[in-house]
């Protein structure tokens, strides 16, 4: 399977391929329970570089087991809808270079909420065969009613183009804007958001999330930093 393919139809017609193949009909694991893995990206489009990290938490303590970066090269244009293709590479490379079973694995962005029902975490569920769930910041091109104010409330979020529930809307912490949880692979949409409040216990964005976020950024700061210094010699 090419995950750097060459043009906008290829990736369309792989992402149709890999679509069929989403698993919706397990529950998942049960949360708090094995591991549990936080995926994030960061770019420098000036240099073409994209670094991913991998952040493998104990799921009971959210304690860290094991962290690992991979470097990469933007091989693929932005196009929406087709994100997935410019990360994926980078995000896989990392995830092989895990020694810790990465259990559970959360993304930051879209499953089934996604205009072509097919986000990261569903492209990556699919290619790795991984339990993937995504928790995203906005809702991108969907709608939802804002959830009651408590921790732990949620509501449907909502195709407008045909009613389907794509993922939920769900409050993570009193009084603070709400995550959009959505399936990804191999798991259901209400275990994906008892995963998240669990992994939420302190914050609007789950620990996973937070931990893949702030070594992707600083890994990308060391990887761009000694480009830079290169440059100079």
């Amino acid at each position: 399977m090419n995950h750097s393919p060459l043009d906008e139809a290829t990736a369309r017609s792989v992402q149709d391929e890999l679509r069929a193949r989403v698993v919706l009909d397990e529950p998942g694991p049960p949360p708090g329970t094995g591991h549990v893995t936080g995926v994030d990206v960061a770019y420098d489009d000036e240099r073409d570089v994209v670094v991913a990290a991998a952040v493998v938490l104990d799921a009971a303590t959210l304690a860290v087991v094991e962290e690992v970066t991979a470097t990469g090269r933007v091989e693929f244009p932005y196009i929406p809808g087709l994100l997935a293709f410019r990360e994926i590479p980078t995000v896989l490379a990392a995830l092989e270079r895990l020694t810790a079973d990465p259990g559970l694995v959360v993304c930051d962005g879209y499953g089934l909420a996604h205009p072509r029902r097919f986000g990261l975490a569903s492209h990556l569920g699919v290619l790795t065969g991984l339990p993937t769930l995504g928790v995203a910041k906005n809702p991108f091109t969907f709608t939802y009613e804002q959830p009651g104010p408590a921790r732990g409330d949620r509501t449907p979020l909502l195709d407008a183009r045909d009613g389907t529930e794509v993922g939920r809307a769900l409050r993570t912490q009193p009084g603070v804007k709400p995550v959009f949880v959505s399936v990804g692979h191999r798991i259901s949409l209400d275990n994906a958001c008892a995963h998240t409040l669990h992994l939420a216990a302190s914050y609007r964005q789950p620990e996973t999330t937070r931990r893949a976020d702030s070594l992707c950024r600083r890994a990308l700061a060391e990887a761009t930093g000694e480009q830079k210094q290169q440059a100079c010699n």
